[in-house]
């Protein structure tokens, strides 16, 4: 597998578990049990997003991902 490849499956894997964590945060705010924080899934999903950012802009600067060419 080429690096590309796996930069972008960590992305996708990462968006997907971010997506999880807010579903979980909305069952427990809908649901209404408290044996769980849903602070602890906001807080999470939060955190994910900093490393979503954070992995593409060391993608980007690595040159494992090109962005997208100027429309003009």
């Amino acid at each position: 597998m080429t690096t590309p490849f796996i930069v972008k499956l960590v992305l996708v894997s990462l968006l997907v578990f971010i997506l999880f964590n807010l579903g979980r945060a909305l069952f427990i705010m809908v649901k209404g049990e408290h044996q769980q924080s849903m602070s602890r899934f906001l807080g999470r999903r939060v955190l994910l997003s900093v490393v979503v950012i954070m992995v593409l802009l060391v993608a980007l600067g690595l040159g494992y991902i090109q962005p997208n060419p100027r429309p003009y």
